[in-house]
């Protein structure tokens, strides 16, 4: 079935086909419903001389297809809202029913879904948000490459990636499509619009990998009868709130018209229709099942689609630092090599690990979440095993690095007081600073909550799948503790960051409490959720152009201003280079230097001397023990009676030097 609402000739036009064991005279009745509400109601006659319908006076036995137009009153046309040409993916539905004219029994029924052509799925949106993540990445493998590159040229490592980061705007987008994910009535405004982020969680319509993995799975024992592209490209879904979503359904459709398309239809309570009518496959999908399946992914395809995907990222990534390698060994061959990029060329295999490092982080969330559905959803005993092993790989890794940097962080404490060492050290920052690059010293550990969180949203809404309201007050629990422990800790190094990361997980927790108005137990009508849907589509929209022009502004200040973290390192260093120049008659101004240095901004560097005081306490690899820096091993004394680098401004008046000529007696 076809109808089709003409708003500027006030007609409905409509094409209906079925079957019939009998010829029957019937009487017609059409319904639109909207938001609920029901908008037009008309009972006609099709045999009358106003209303004649040649095919429906009477029905005829076997299949038969009728069409008609009928002219729509104008009282009945005012009732349709001007919005109902403009609001994409409205939610309405059009039910005709077909009864016998002696005895009044329903013998057919045909309902569809309204659209006027537009929706808030548009390809536009998924590329901007692409770009903005792009954009983002950029200026983090800037980042990379600016460690590896100083790592080569003997500098500190490379200055933190600036918020938002690249993990950061991945992880939104991953947010904003994991709530279409949740088992509620989400309207089809809100549903259509988290379907623009679908990309950034690995979910990416593509037929000829679908039917790979169909032959995968019927390999592995997979059942491909109701769970297959084929399947699914044959079937109408019906989702939580009666809208659905047909195989060739489509924006044909002009500003002034409204059209409906079949998604049941019964005649005569039977269903010998003969050969040339398609039976209609229903589908009803809620969850995960409904988002991935909208994508013509079945959801027993969606690990292995992810898998393949990821896959595909890093073939990629991996070819792309090559590729840069070999230009670099080549520029190297017939030009002068500038030794900027020294760094890369003898760090490559530790910037690809990096970059293989952070696409694990931002992956994490989802990964479990689609492994965990895989358990519980699949059916192939090797994509099982698949999501097992890489599940294991991925929390390991994680694991690894948060031991040895909890690790490096208690021998850092007690030996030196503090954990400094993880953003002093040069090894240090360049094996693990990616976990905590933006975070202030004291609070390095926050990586571990933040990979707990991913963990915990990923596991409820795979484990709490087709359960509505559980699911979400899970969720919003868990976006209420983190968005307390960014109130309380205020971790970032930026004030800017934590400015934006509040604000970030704020609408998260936010955009939770709007889903809440979709949970189907709390039966709140569908005209307030649509609304809900609206202002949620504003605030997330606004936030993510927001983010899009936090990255232009911050790829800036990374050029023109220093990472704090790198800003002291560099400080120390020049006041080593500094006092390695003094002589004990040339103290020059150095007990007499700024003690507003930013070198001393760290908190725990107040209670003790920036320079340590005994040669044990350094490492082998400090500079404390190169042969050019005698710092604490002067065997003259010479600046003994010295103050301290960092002491108070009252102590820091130059004393004399007691030097000792050899005839017993200081001078």
């Amino acid at each position: 079935m076809s109808v089709v609402f003409d708003n500027d000739a006030k007609t409905v036009t409509f094409d209906l086909a079925g079957s019939s064991n009998s010829s029957i005279s019937v009487a017609a009745k059409v319904d639109v419903t909207a938001y609920g509400t029901s908008v037009y109601s008309n009972t006609f006659n099709p045999c009358d001389q106003s209303t004649f319908i040649n095919q429906l006076c009477p029905v005829p036995q076997g299949t038969f297809a009728a069409s008609g137009t009928q002219a729509i009153p104008g009282q009945y046309a005012q009732l349709i809202p001007a919005m109902a040409f403009s609001v994409p993916d409205i939610s309405a539905i059009a039910t005709i029913v077909l009864k016998t004219l002696d005895t009044g029994v329903e013998v057919a029924c045909v309902q569809a879904d309204i659209t006027n052509g537009k929706t808030t799925t548009i390809p536009a949106v998924s590329y901007v948000a692409a770009s903005v993540a792009g954009a983002a990445a950029i200026v983090g493998g800037v980042s990379a490459l600016g460690a590896a590159a100083a790592a080569g040229a003997g500098g500190t490592g490379g200055a933190a990636a600036t918020s938002p980061t690249f993990m950061e705007c991945l992880v939104w987008f991953q947010g904003m499509a994991m709530n279409g994910m949740m088992s509620v009535k989400h309207p089809p405004i809100y549903r259509q619009f988290t379907m623009n982020f679908a990309f950034s969680t690995g979910i990416v319509p593509w037929t000829a990998m679908q039917r790979s993995i169909d032959s995968f799975r019927a390999a592995t024992g997979g059942n491909l009868t109701a769970d297959s592209v084929t399947y699914l490209r044959n079937a109408t879904l019906v989702f939580a709130d009666g809208s659905t979503k047909t195989p060739d359904k489509r924006s044909l459709f002009s500003d002034s018209m409204l059209n409906a398309r079949e998604i049941v239809a019964s005649v005569n309570g039977t269903s010998n229709a003969t050969e040339s009518v398609t039976a209609v496959i229903e589908e009803k999908v809620a969850g995960i099942k409904a988002y991935v399946e909208e994508l013509s992914v079945p959801q027993a395809n969606t690990f292995m689609t992810v898998l393949l995907i990821v896959a595909c990222v890093i073939a990629g990534i991996v070819v792309a630092v090559l590729a840069f390698k070999v230009l670099l060994e080549t520029w190297a061959l017939f030009a002068s090599f500038p030794p900027s990029l020294t760094g890369f060329r003898k760090h490559y295999w530790q910037t690809m690990a990096r970059l293989m490092l952070q696409l694990i982080l931002a992956l994490y969330g989802i990964w479990v979440l689609y492994c965990i559905f895989q358990f519980t959803n699949g059916d192939s005993w090797a994509a099982k095993a698949l999501a097992a092993i890489t599940l294991s790989i991925f929390t390991g890794v994680l694991l690894f690095f948060a031991w040895k940097i909890y690790s490096a962080a208690k021998q850092l404490k007690e030996r030196d007081g503090d954990v400094s060492g993880l953003y002093e050290k040069k090894d240090n920052w360049l094996k693990y600073s990616m976990f905590y690059e933006n975070y202030k010293k004291d609070y390095w550990w926050l990586f571990v909550p933040v990979i707990i969180y991913m963990f915990a949203k990923g596991c409820v809404l795979a484990a709490g799948d087709g359960h509505g309201l559980g699911q979400t007050v899970a969720q919003l629990i868990i976006e209420a503790l983190m968005l307390a422990l960014l109130l309380w800790a205020r971790p970032f190094e930026r004030r800017s960051a934590n400015v934006i990361n509040m604000f970030v997980q704020g609408v998260r927790v936010l955009s939770v409490i709007c889903i809440l108005v979709f949970v189907e137990e709390l039966g709140i009508s569908q005209t307030t959720q649509t609304v809900t849907g609206v202002v949620l589509i504003a605030i997330q929209s606004v936030l993510t152009g927001t983010l899009a022009i936090l990255i232009g502004v911050n790829a800036v200040i990374s050029i023109i201003k220093q990472n704090p973290h790198r800003k002291r390192r560099k400080e120390a260093e020049k006041l080593n280079r500094d006092l390695d120049n003094l002589t004990p008659l040339d103290a020059r101004n150095s007990l007499l230097m700024d003690s507003k240095s930013s070198i001393h901004s760290y908190e725990a560097d107040h209670k003790r001397s920036y320079l340590n005081s005994s040669h044990d306490r350094h490492e082998s690899t400090s500079f404390m023990n190169e042969p050019a820096h005698p710092y604490s091993r002067s065997q003259e004394n010479l600046v003994q009676a010295a103050a301290p680098v960092d002491g108070s401004a009252e102590s820091r008046h130059p004393t004399v030097p007691d030097v000792n000529f050899g005839v017993g007696k200081a001078y």
